[in-house]
C-alpha cells in the first residue's frame, strides 16, 4: 500500500505548486483588465480630443461659423412677385382705380348740370378730370411697382455679401422695375394730356 509524502505544514506537495500557479494567473488577469481599462481610457481620450476637433472646425476642417448659412430668398422673392404685380396693374388698371375714375365722372356730371359752362369746361369736368384720376392712380401703382423692385435688388448690398441673391428673383425685380417705369411714364403723358388728350369741342 503505498503512502503519500506530506510536508512539515501538513500540505501535499503539488499544493504548494497549484496555488502558486493560479495566484500567477490571477495576477495576470488583473494586469490585463488594468491594461484594459488603460486602453479604453486612452481611446476615450483620443475620441474627445477628436470630437472637440470636429465641433471647433466643423465636419470637413472648416470653421462652422465661416460657412453662412443657405439663402431662403423668401422675403425677395415675394418683394420681386409684388414688385411686378403692381407694374402689371398700373398698366391694365387696377379696380380702385376705375371706382375713383366713375367717382369723378360722377361729380363731374353734378357740376356740368348745376353750372352753365362752355363746353369744353364741361367735357373736362366730365371726363378730363375721371381720367386724370385714373392716370393718378396708375402712376401711384407704378412708383409702388418701381420703389419694391430698386429695394429688392438693392437688399443684397445691405446684408452678408456671401448670400448671393437667386437669379429668377433678380429677373422679376428687373420686370417690375420695368414695367413701373413704363407705367409711371405713360400715367404722366395720360395726366398732362400728351397722351389721349380730350378731344376739341370747337
Amino acid at each position: 500500500m503505498g503512502t503519500k509524502t506530506v510536508d512539515e505544514t501538513g500540505a501535499e506537495p503539488g499544493t504548494e505548486a497549484t496555488e502558486v500557479t493560479e495566484a500567477t494567473e490571477v495576477a495576470n488577469d488583473d494586469q490585463a483588465v488594468d491594461m484594459t481599462k488603460t486602453d479604453a481610457a486612452e481611446s476615450g481620450d483620443a475620441f474627445d480630443e477628436t470630437a472637440a476637433e470636429d465641433g471647433e472646425d466643423g465636419e470637413h476642417g472648416v470653421d462652422a461659423e465661416a460657412v453662412p448659412a443657405g439663402p431662403t430668398g423668401v422675403g425677395q422673392g415675394a418683394g420681386a412677385v409684388v414688385s411686378a404685380a403692381l407694374g402689371l396693374v398700373s398698366l391694365t388698371g387696377s379696380w380702385i382705380g376705375t371706382v375713383a375714375g366713375n367717382r369723378q365722372t360722377l361729380v363731374g356730371q353734378l357740376k356740368s348740370t348745376s353750372s352753365s359752362g362752355s363746353v369744353a369746361e364741361q367735357i373736362q369736368a366730365v371726363y378730363g378730370d375721371a381720367w386724370q384720376t385714373t392716370a393718378l392712380w396708375g402712376g401711384l401703382f407704378a412708383l409702388a411697382a418701381l420703389v419694391t423692385g430698386v429695394v429688392v435688388l438693392a437688399r443684397p448690398a445691405f446684408g452678408n455679401p456671401a448670400r448671393p441673391q437667386a437669379p429668377w428673383i433678380k429677373s422679376v425685380s428687373w420686370a417690375g422695375v420695368a414695367l413701373g417705369v413704363i407705367g409711371l411714364l405713360l400715367a404722366v403723358l395720360k395726366y398732362t394730356d400728351a397722351l389721349l388728350g380730350l378731344p376739341s369741342a370747337g
